[in-house]
């Protein structure tokens, strides 16, 4: 491929390409056991909305903030003029909104697939809140995630609640404006260890399909068991219609939330690849949302953003560089080789120059990392926030 031909390949690719950053990223977050906390950690939403803003400035492709409901937002409706103006004064929109039907104590034994039908009413009042609250902000995309199951075999009756997931999620479903969707995520386990109501891709998908034409899987590539092919279920979603967006992060075990390409740089490139794919061999564009799930207890907020953001640009621009023309020739031929070196090729191409030109065209850094600690913005947080943050507690809550 000649070099004229890469460049614009990338190119093309980094206008494309927008990535949004969640506001739990910024503040204090930690493990189970505790958290570690830091001086500049963002204590309400403006701070929050001032780091995302500073985010999307340094690297221009981190328009929206995904937002939970009752940590962001937390008189519900009543927070939605605040939302507003935080947004015009920061520069960045309210992005995928997060309903939490997990931290409250009626949740014990479930929300949607809680045996009471009041707690499970409670559940379904929250979330239509939440999709009433995405309606104000114009933002088109409610993520659910539930942390339903069971610790015990014979402690549930799993096939009860998956109806009860329906009867849910088809009632959801009908209070979406039309331009907007339900992401459905899955995860295996945690905090549920016998069983978990929705624990996989198979399972997100068929209950996406019975909840409605309007709900799609969210794929987040740390809900997945130790060297899982996350991008064959990307693949699968993809021919099925049915993948709707990400939550990013890396992890060495999992969902260790670590930052993107720092254990497997190569799983997410091949990931890309496959959405690259898909579009080369239809002729058609998912719509895929790319966000952010990652929440730095040991890197510095911000710095973890930044660097995120830097990874994900390189990765989606290396698997733009794929020859999908001669790789489909090599897997018709059955040839292993040539097929893979298709592969390993874009992906050891350095495409951090072509980046570079491109940020400064756009009048961005050429490296916004480095100018993240040329502004000296963490030092200037850390010394507005410090004090907040000594009084912040060291538990996980």
């Amino acid at each position: 491929m000649r070099q004229g031909e890469k460049e614009e390949r990338v190119r093309n690719a980094l206008e494309a390409f927008r990535i949004e950053v969640p506001s739990w990223g910024f503040a204090n977050t930690g493990t189970r056991f505790g958290k570690f906390l830091q001086p500049g950690a963002a204590t309400s939403i403006e701070e929050k909305f001032a780091d995302a803003g500073e985010v999307h400035k340094l690297t221009g492709i981190c328009p929206t903030i995904a937002l939970h409901v009752l940590w962001d937002l937390p008189h519900g409706k009543q927070s939605v003029d605040e939302i507003r103006a935080l947004a015009t004064k920061h520069g960045v929109r309210p992005g995928s909104i997060n309903p939490n039907t997990f931290q409250d104590q009626e949740y014990k034994h479930g929300s949607f697939g809680n045996p009471d039908g009041a707690v499970r009413r409670r559940a379904l009042d929250h979330v239509l809140d939440s999709i009433e609250i995405a309606k104000r902000l114009g933002s088109r995309d409610v993520s659910l995630w539930f942390a339903d199951g069971s610790n015990y075999p014979g402690s549930a009756n799993i096939r009860q609640r998956k109806a009860w997931f329906v009867e849910e999620l088809r009632e959801t479903h009908r209070s979406l404006a039309a331009e907007q969707r339900i992401l459905l995520e899955y995860k295996p386990f945690e905090p549920a260890f016998y069983h978990t109501d929705i624990a996989d891709w198979g399972m997100s998908s068929l209950l996406a399909r019975a909840a409605g034409p309007q709900t799609k899987v969210l794929v987040d590539t740390g809900h997945h068991y130790a060297a899982q092919n996350i991008e064959q279920i990307v693949a699968w979603l993809l021919s099925e219609d049915m993948l709707g967006g990400f939550h990013f992060n890396d992890r060495r075990y999992a969902d260790d939330d670590l930052t993107i390409g720092s254990i497997d740089p190569y799983q997410v490139f091949r990931i890309f690849h496959e959405i690259a794919f898909f579009e080369w061999e239809t002729g058609t564009k998912p719509d895929i949302a790319y966000m952010i799930d990652q929440s730095p207890n040991i890197k510095g907020k911000m710095e973890a953003t930044v660097q995120t953001v830097m990874a994900a640009q390189e990765l989606f621009g290396k698997a733009a560089l794929v020859d999908h023309k001669r790789l489909s020739e090599a897997q018709d031929k059955s040839e292993v080789v040539a097929a893979e070196e298709c592969l390993k090729e874009a992906f050891a191409t350095d495409v951090r120059p072509i980046i570079e030109q491109w940020r400064k065209s756009k009048g961005l850094p050429a490296d916004p990392l480095r100018a993240l600690y040329e502004s000296s913005y963490v030092e200037k947080i850390s010394r507005e926030r410090r004090e907040k943050n000594k009084g912040a507690t060291s538990s996980y809550a």
